[in-house]
């Protein structure tokens, strides 16, 4: 099971982002999902920095495994679960 979140609707709006991101996290945990994928898109990359700093804070960083980036594709973050 993947889960997907599209940021493009969203991307000028910060909180909507912050509580989008949360809200996919929390269905991951939720639903023991093994990936996430997050698309910020290409653009600038200022919301792909978002999203990695949204990652990186200590209490959502435990929730995971590992972030990837797509080596094919800029526009698109890769967050792995391990469940045991």
């Amino acid at each position: 099971m993947k889960l997907t979140l599209d940021l493009h609707d969203i991307y000028n709006r910060g909180q909507d982002i912050d509580r989008a991101l949360q809200g996919i996290i929390d269905e991951a945990v939720r639903k023991r999902a093994p990936l996430v994928e997050i698309i910020p898109g290409k653009g600038s990359g200022q919301l792909k920095k978002r999203v990695l700093r949204f990652l990186q804070q200590k209490e959502v960083k435990a929730l995971y495994h590992r972030v990837e980036k797509d080596s094919d594709n800029f526009g698109r973050i890769f967050v792995h679960f391990r469940w045991k």
